[in-house]
């Protein structure tokens, strides 16, 4: 059997950490986000009435309300809310009204410049409609209502028609991949090979060209400069970058491909071992929203996007199914408690786009004309991908918790849930990520291997009473266990010093620290003395923080440090804020 993730429709999140942060967007966020895609115009561009004085469309809008669609897709598959449902119908209604005869929508070129249409390689036309297919897909799988899945079925056919069967478009792969993750999902819904061979001629297109005067930009930005197979570190565009290799790993899977299985190894390798920075942010620089070169991860400037963070996870979760290895699910979880989570206030109403990794107030000042990201959360962006993305994550990040051979149940992530799946029942019962004790119970007889996230040292597992010993493989360890059984897991967490490697030159002398799948920072709203204070070896103490978070405080000179998970920082008020602090 091809491994297989347990879907988020086969599991519930029953309480602790992750069922807050879903009701929160259930409560909060998710109207949070379209009130605010209404107020700009985002929605109503639906209803193509620019020319009788509707808002004016933008290339990117169409991808924006099509993640907040899909977040309601997935609210609905667990509890139904007819608001929100009535909001989807009438942009469906829109849509279907508004498409072309061919089955062509795009609320931008439709109104704004119908005479280019599938012209422009960089204005987001696939990359809109992938958003679209993968909110129809979803949708469908949640209410059962299929016509959007039709309305974006006859779109995805035209496609198919222009860029294989006529080769009639200006370029010939999308200038910001996302269609091609979209379409393997709906193979994966309808068994039709067409669209997983339609998903690997938009990748396979990468780095070929086809025609003079077409796809001018073979650039590392777009990830064009070379043939897929031979891309063995990641360039250009963060976003864009992850979610091609999203796709690769895809079709890697689904293909059996070798070639792709490899470069997707070599990628995510040079990823986290040079590119990455510690709390799972990737992209450094605002100048092409990009990676960098080896080792280059400034942290006063991080860009660190948080869809490039997604983007990052998605990567790691389907590398999970491809190569059987820990590291792929310990860099998910890296993420989706740091780098992604710091996207999203505490009280889930204001959004990062860019996320700090240092906050010196005193030096901005002293340095007007350098770009910065920005020290407080805000409720909108003109480029506003990252709100609906994070709506769309958190309530789909029960995604994340498993993977399944039909022999060994892979326990990825540790989180209080339900799930039901042939024939099986799996229950945990914890509190993690706020401490590391874990109950796991199954109704049948199953293999399970269970992750040893990499930043514990110690750990107990007990079976029925009865201490199990064994050495984890490749971060895995395995039992056989016996329906009914109930198994315990505890995980020694204490916090830890962490170094970076000594060629990232903005880290050199300093070190962070660690808490379980915390990165922790500190704030000069703790910490007067912040910018002066210097990390000594010695107890670190834990207590319980703000917002109901553990809190670290650690030796130092000249006064102790009190740190914060990074990902709750900027919630009360402008301050300063440190990762890398030096270290005596």
């Amino acid at each position: 059997m091809t491994p297989e993730t347990i879907s988020y429709l086969e599991t519930e999140i029953t309480g602790g950490f992750w069922n807050e942060k879903q009701e929160l967007v259930r409560d909060v966020t998710l109207d949070a986000v379209y009130n605010r895609f209404s107020e700009t115009g985002r929605v109503d561009a639906f209803k193509m009435n620019f020319a009788d004085g509707g808002p004016e469309p933008h290339i990117f809008y169409d991808s924006d309300v099509a993640k907040w669609m899909e977040s309601v897709a997935y609210l609905t598959a667990k509890r139904r809310t007819p608001e929100q449902e009535a909001r989807v119908d009438f942009i469906v209604d829109c849509m279907e009204r508004g498409r072309l005869e061919n089955g062509y929508f795009n609320s931008y070129f439709q109104q704004m410049a119908p005479d280019r249409i599938f012209s422009d390689r960089d204005a987001h036309e696939l990359y809109c409609a992938g958003h679209l297919l993968e909110a129809a897909v979803e949708y469908y799988r949640a209410t059962g209502k299929d016509r959007m899945l039709r309305l974006m079925t006859d779109y995805m056919e035209y496609i198919r028609k222009v860029f294989v069967e006529d080769d009639s478009a200006a370029f010939s792969s999308p200038g910001h991949e996302e269609i091609e993750l979209a379409l393997v999902k709906l193979f994966d819904l309808t068994g039709e090979r067409r669209w997983l061979d339609l998903a690997a001629h938009f990748v396979d297109m990468r780095g070929r060209g086809t025609k003079p005067g077409r796809d001018s930009s073979h650039s590392t930005y777009n990830q064009d400069h070379l043939p897929v197979r031979e891309q063995f570190t990641a360039e250009g565009h963060a976003v864009r970058a992850c979610y091609l290799y999203c796709a690769m790993a895809d079709l890697a899977l689904r293909l059996g491909d070798e070639g792709l299985k490899t470069a997707c190894i070599r990628i995510f390798d040079n990823i986290v071992n040079r590119k990455m920075y510690v709390t799972g942010g990737i992209g450094s620089t605002a100048n092409g929203e990009r990676f960098e070169g080896d080792f280059v991860l400034p942290n006063d400037t991080a860009y660190a996007e948080t869809c490039a963070s997604i983007a990052l996870a998605l990567f790691a979760r389907r590398m999970s199914l491809v190569d059987t290895d820990a590291k792929y699910a310990d860099i998910a979880e890296r993420v989706i408690y740091n780098g992604f989570l710091s996207g999203l206030s505490i009280d889930g109403r204001l959004f990062f786009y860019e996320n700090a990794q240092e906050i010196n107030l005193q030096e901005r000042e002293k340095h007007p004309d350098t770009r910065y990201p920005i020290t407080q959360r805000v409720e909108l962006f003109s480029c506003s991908c990252c709100p609906p993305n994070i709506t769309r994550f958190i309530l789909s990040v029960a995604d994340f918790l498993y993977v399944y051979d039909g022999a060994t149940l892979f326990v990825n992530q540790y989180m209080d849930s339900v799930s039901r799946f042939d024939g099986l029942e799996i229950r945990q019962k914890t509190s993690y990520p706020l401490d590391g004790n874990v109950e796991i119970t199954v109704s049948r007889d199953i293999r399970l291997a269970l992750r040893i996230p990499g930043w514990c040292g110690k750990y107990r597992v007990i079976v029925n009473g009865e201490t199990v010993c064994g050495e984890p493989e490749k971060g895995y360890l395995y039992l056989d266990v016996t329906g009914g059984n109930k198994v315990t897991l505890s995980l020694e967490m204490t916090p830890e010093f962490n170094y970076a490697d000594p060629r990232v030159e903005a880290d050199r002398g300093c070190a962070a620290v660690s808490y379980g799948p915390f990165v922790m920072c500190a704030e000069g709203a703790d910490n007067p003395l912040l910018n002066e204070t210097v990390m000594k070896d010695g107890e670190m103490t834990v207590a319980n923080g703000v917002f109901g978070l553990p809190a670290v405080t650690v030796q130092a000179d000249p006064v102790p440090l009190y740190m914060i998970p990074y990902h709750a920082f900027a919630n009360r008020g402008e301050s300063d804020m440190k990762i890398w602090i030096r270290k005596a």
